[in-house]
């Protein structure tokens, strides 16, 4: 980029959320060093997947997310995060809509390897 064209922004959140209201697709905001920084609104159910080739962090903006494993669960609440080590199966879950950033590598599916409906396209930016 030439630098005279550069311009210096803070990336706001709130910004970003209003910009679009469907579930479970993960809008892309940054990109540092091959990791995406991707915001998403969440409610409901999702799949039991996996990442065998990463960790995946959930960091929680609005709302309580639970993130099931298969002995046992996590809460995540406003201001707060929590990763999922690779390899370790799991599935999210918001009874309410949950506003929330993850942070993992690009190119990453949301749904690991299991596929199906929930499957969001990848590096969608906003």
């Amino acid at each position: 980029m030439d630098a005279s064209k550069r311009t210096y922004a803070p990336v706001n959140f709130q910004d970003k959320l209003a910009r679009f209201s469907d579930q479970w697709q993960p809008r892309v905001i940054a990109e540092i060093n091959g990791y995406q920084v991707k915001i998403v609104r969440i409610e409901g159910d999702f799949v039991w997947h996996d990442h065998p080739e990463t960790d995946e962090a959930f960091i929680v903006l609005d709302g309580t997310l639970r993130i099931d494993f298969r002995d046992g669960s996590v809460n995540v609440g406003p201001g707060e995060m929590y990763v999922v080590p690779k390899g370790v199966e799991h599935k999210p879950f918001a009874d309410r809509e949950v506003k929330m950033l993850l942070i993992e590598p690009r190119g990453i599916l949301n749904t690991g390897h299991e596929g199906g409906e929930r499957t969001a396209e990848n590096d969608l930016w906003i």
